[in-house]
């Protein structure tokens, strides 16, 4: 396990703590302790991981209770996920060197295609950690189904529902 610096697990804390107050959401000893793990270890630990970890320190703590935080802190901003989106995992026949394109709103995955992505060259640090074998470029942002969706909605004087996203 690859630890954080003191000062800046400081900061995230502090952030946390901000945050929190800001969103109502009280300070317990459980939340606390469970961001404090994710905070302070660079190895990017699952939900299992962070579980066992604490453990350690809060014997009575479920396995629920970790995933039910880890993905309040995620929806708070506070932490990213890694990985596949919550609702489902994603499969992909496309084994072309290709990026995606997925949609925080619908969850819309897209393909597409870039030479000077595929060409990215990494700095020294990642080469460091070991042999690259591929790259992969994940872009988030709201597809235009959603976007237009959400225009009309705001331009809509009448009392027309707007139309959902076609993919979800």
């Amino acid at each position: 396990m690859t630890k954080t610096k003191k000062r800046e697990v400081d900061l995230r804390m502090r952030g946390f703590e901000q945050v929190c107050r800001q969103a109502g959401i009280k300070l317990t000893h459980q939340r606390i302790e469970i961001f404090r793990e994710v905070a302070q270890t660079g190895d990017h630990p699952d939900a299992e991981t962070v579980y066992q970890r604490v453990r350690e320190r809060i014997p009575t703590i479920s396995l629920d209770t970790v995933y039910r935080t880890l993905w309040r802190l995620n929806d708070l901003g506070l932490i990213n996920t890694l990985g596949p989106p919550r609702e489902r995992t994603r499969f992909d026949a496309n084994l072309e060197q290709h990026h995606h394109f997925v949609c925080v709103r619908c969850g819309l995955t897209q393909d597409f295609y870039s030479e000077e992505l595929n060409g990215l060259r990494l700095p020294k640090s990642a080469k460091a950690l070991g042999q690259v074998e591929s790259t992969h470029v994940k872009v988030y942002g709201v597809c235009r189904g959603c976007v237009d969706m959400e225009k009309t909605k705001r331009s809509s004087t009448r009392n027309k529902e707007a139309k959902p996203c076609p993919r979800n």
